[in-house]
C-alpha cells in the first residue's frame, strides 16, 4: 500500500512484522522527502516510526487514546490516520499542523506544543473513562527530556496513587531538542546500561514468546514483573511512584515492541513501557546529530543534507546578537552568568558555554526551576541572564512574580522568539508575554529596534539592579560591531519631522514603518517605545499636547499590551485623544508564515499605513 493511500490504521492488524518493517522504511523515505520541502520536526519523527506503527497495530485508535507529549513527533501518527495527502501543506497557512490537532482528526484526542503535559492529560482522561464505566486504553508517549519537567513528576506521583490505568510509553532516546542534562538523565543512563537489565531484556523476550494465549501472556507478565521487582527495578524512579515497568525494549524491533505493548494492554493497573529509540534513525545527518540541529528544520537538500536557507553575510540572528554582547559583558564582569532551560543551541549560548562553562547552566526542560534558580544566584550577588522562548515563559510566570520580582532581584530575562513566530502555530506564538508580565511590580520590559539597541538594552540591564526583561523576535538582522551603551530607563525616542500625527510602536517595526513613511512622504512621526514598562510618561504627555492624532501599532495581543497601558495612562490623566490601535485580538493565532499571519491579523505594515492614510 502506498503511504498516500492509507485511510486509517486498520490495515496494520493484518501485516506481518516483515511487512511492518517494509512499511517503516517507506514512511521514513516519505518523511525525509516531505519535510525537506516544508520544514518541520524531522529527527523526533524518524525516531518513533516503529513505535507509532506498533501502537496502532496493538491498540485501536480512535477508541483508544494516544497522547504524544509535546506533539511534534506525531507525523507518523498523522500518516497512519489518513493525512498523508495533506503533508505538502505541513505547517503552512491553513494547512496541516505540525502537532496533534483535535480539529484535524478524531485520532487526535489532545493537543499540545509544550512538554510534560501528556501524563496529566492521560490521567484525566483515564479517570473520566472509569467514572463513565467505559472500556478503552489511554496511552501517553513521553520522552526522557520531558520527564525532567516538574509537571510530569507531579503526574507520575498522582498516577501511582490513583487506580485509573494509564499506559506510559517512556520513549528514551537520550535527547530532547539537544543532549539531555541532569540527575534524571544519569538515572536513565544507568537504567539503560545496567547489566541486569541487559540480561533481563532477553528473559522478557523469552517469557513473552513462550506465551501464545492471553492468560499465559498475563501469567508470564506477572512472573517477569515479579522477577524485575526482586532485582534492580525496585530502585528505579518508576517503582518509587508505585508503577509497574517493562523494559528496556528495542524501539525499532517489532519482535520486541508488539509483545511488550500487548502485555501492557492486558496488564491491570498503570504501567511504564521503557522503549529505547534512536532519534533521526534512517537519515544519516539527523541520526548523527548531537546538538539538536535536525530537531526542527527548514527546507533542506536530501542528498547533501545542507539547509537551503542561508544567513546572508553581515547578518545574525537576534539570539546570536544577544549572546555576543553577553560574552562581552561576561569578559568584564565575572558575576554575569547564563541560564537556559534545555535551549543552549536554540538560544545561541553554545559559544558562551565554551568560554565560561562554570558560568553556564542548562537546567533541562524545567522553566520554573530555571527561573527560581536564577533568583537564587541573583540573591547571592550574581547577575544571571536567563534565555527563555516567549511561548515557554508563561510556564514560569509564578516564579517571575513570586521569586524574582517580589524580592526585586537583578535577573535579566531574555525573551527569545517574542511576537508571531509562524509555522509552529498557536502553542508557540510569542504574543502574550507583555500582557502577563506588565502587571508585575519592579519588572522592566523592553524591546530593541535593531542590533545596536539590543546591545544597549542588555548593557543597561547589566548595570541595573532590578528585574529586566528584553524581548527579541525570531529571525535575522544586520549585525553591529559596537558594544552596548547605557540607555535611560523608560525613555522613548521620536523619529520624524515634528508632524501632527504619530505612530507609537516597538521592535523591528520602528525602522520598518519609518522607512515606509519616508519613502512615501507621509506626514507621520514614529515613536520608538523601546521601554514597554515603565512607560515614558513625559513623552506621552507631550504627544497628547502636540499631536492631533495618535496610533498605537503593536504586533502582540492588545489586551494587557502596550496600547492597554497607554490608554490607561491617558485615562488616569483625564486626557481625551483620538487613538487608533493596531494589534492582535482576543483569539489564538494559528500556523503559517509570519507575513501571512500578520496580513490575516491586519498588522502588516502595508495594511496599517493604508488605513492611516485613508483616515488622514
Amino acid at each position: 500500500m502506498l503511504i498516500k493511500d492509507i485511510k486509517n490504521p486498520e490495515f496494520l492488524k493484518k501485516l506481518s512484522n516483515k511487512e511492518l518493517m517494509n512499511l517503516s522504511n517507506d514512511i521514513r523515505e516519505f518523511l525525509i522527502r516531505s519535510v525537506s520541502k516544508t520544514g518541520g520536526h524531522l529527527s523526533s519523527n524518524l525516531g518513533v516510526v516503529e513505535l507509532t506503527v506498533a501502537l496502532h497495530k496493538v491498540f485501536d485508535s480512535p477508541k483508544d487514546k494516544f497522547i504524544f507529549d509535546v506533539g511534534h513527533q506525531s507525523y507518523v501518527h498523522k500518516l497512519l490516520t489518513g493525512r498523508a495527502n495533506q503533508f505538502s501543506s505541513l505547517r503552512q497557512f491553513n494547512g496541516l499542523s505540525g502537532f496533534q490537532k483535535c480539529r484535524e482528526s478524531e485520532h487526535d484526542p489532545w493537543e499540545a506544543g509544550h512538554s510534560s503535559t501528556s501524563l496529566s492529560a492521560a490521567l484525566g482522561m483515564a479517570t473520566a473513562r472509569d467514572l463513565n464505566n467505559d472500556d478503552y486504553s489511554v496511552v501517553a508517549v513521553i520522552g526522557d527530556g520531558s520527564l525532567t519537567g516538574g509537571m510530569a513528576m507531579e503526574a507520575l506521583n498522582n498516577i501511582g496513587d490513583m487506580k485509573h490505568k494509564v499506559i506510559i510509553i517512556f520513549n528514551d532516546n537520550d535527547m530532547s531538542i539537544s543532549k539531555n542534562v541532569g540527575g534524571m538523565t544519569h538515572a536513565f543512563s544507568r537504567l539503560r546500561s545496567s547489566e541486569k537489565y541487559l540480561n533481563l531484556k532477553d528473559d522478557v523476550k523469552d517469557a513473552l514468546n513462550s506465551n501464545p494465549t492471553g492468560k499465559l501472556l498475563l501469567k508470564g507478565m506477572i512472573s517477569v514483573r515479579d522477577s524485575i521487582k526482586k532485582g534492580i527495578i525496585q530502585d528505579t524512579i518508576f517503582s518509587e511512584y508505585g508503577l509497574d515497568y517493562i523494559g528496556p525494549i528495542n524501539g525499532h524491533s517489532y519482535n520486541d515492541l508488539i509483545p511488550a505493548l500487548q502485555m501492557a494492554k492486558q496488564h491491570h493497573g498503570s504501567i511504564v513501557v521503557h522503549v529505547i529509540t534512536k532519534k533521526g534513525l534512517g537519515y544519516e545527518p539527523a541520526q548523527n546529530d548531537k546538538k539538536g540541529v535536525w530537531h526542527g528544520v527548514g527546507k533542506f537538500d536530501v542528498k547533501t543534507g545542507k539547509f537551503i536557507a542561508k544567513t546572508p553575510e553581515g547578518m545574525k540572528s537576534w539570539s546570536e546578537i544577544m549572546s555576543d554582547e553577553l560574552i562581552h559583558l561576561a569578559s568584564e564582569n565575572d558575576k554575569i552568568c547564563a541560564i537556559t532551560p534545555a535551549m543552549l543551541q536554540g538560544s545561541k549560548l553554545e559559544k558562551f558555554n565554551k568560554l565560561y562553562p562554570n558560568r553556564t547552566f542548562d537546567c533541562g526542560i524545567a522553566e520554573q526551576h530555571a527561573m527560581t534558580f536564577a533568583a537564587g544566584l541573583a540573591k547571592e550577588g550574581y547577575h544571571p541572564f536567563i534565555s527563555v522562548y516567549s511561548s515557554f515563559l508563561q510556564r514560569c510566570f509564578d516564579q517571575i512574580q513570586h521569586d524574582v520580582c517580589r524580592m526585586n532581584l537583578p535577573v535579566i530575562i531574555g525573551i527569545d522568539r517574542a511576537g508571531i513566530v509562524g509555522e509552529d502555530g498557536s502553542t508557540h506564538q510569542g504574543i502574550y508575554d507583555i500582557s502577563f508580565l506588565a502587571g508585575i511590580p519592579n519588572l522592566i520590559i523592553s524591546q530593541p529596534k535593531d542590533a545596536k539597541e539590543a546591545k544597549d538594552l542588555l548593557y543597561t540591564a547589566s548595570c541595573t539592579m532590578q528585574p529586566f526583561a528584553i524581548r527579541y523576535p525570531r529571525g535575522i538582522i544586520d549585525d553591529c560591531t559596537e558594544n552596548g551603551e547605557l540607555v535611560p530607563i523608560g525613555k522613548w525616542e521620536v523619529l520624524g519631522n515634528h508632524n501632527k500625527c504619530a505612530i507609537i510602536t516597538y521592535g523591528q517595526d520602528v525602522d520598518r514603518v519609518y522607512s515606509k513613511i519616508k519613502d512615501n512622504n507621509l506626514p507621520i512621526d514614529v515613536v520608538n517605545a523601546r521601554f514597554i514598562k515603565p512607560l515614558d510618561s513625559e513623552c506621552l504627555l507631550k504627544l497628547a499636547n502636540e499631536y492631533d492624532r495618535l496610533y498605537i501599532y503593536e504586533t502582540d495581543v492588545k489586551i494587557g499590551g502596550l496600547s492597554s497601558m497607554i490608554l490607561s495612562f491617558y485615562n488616569e490623566h483625564q486626557i481625551c485623544k483620538p487613538i487608533k490601535v493596531f494589534g492582535i485580538g482576543d483569539h489564538f493565532v494559528e500556523h503559517g508564515s509570519i507575513p501571512e499571519l500578520r496580513k490575516q491579523e491586519g498588522i502588516d505594515i502595508t495594511t496599517v499605513l493604508e488605513t492611516i492614510e485613508k483616515e488622514l
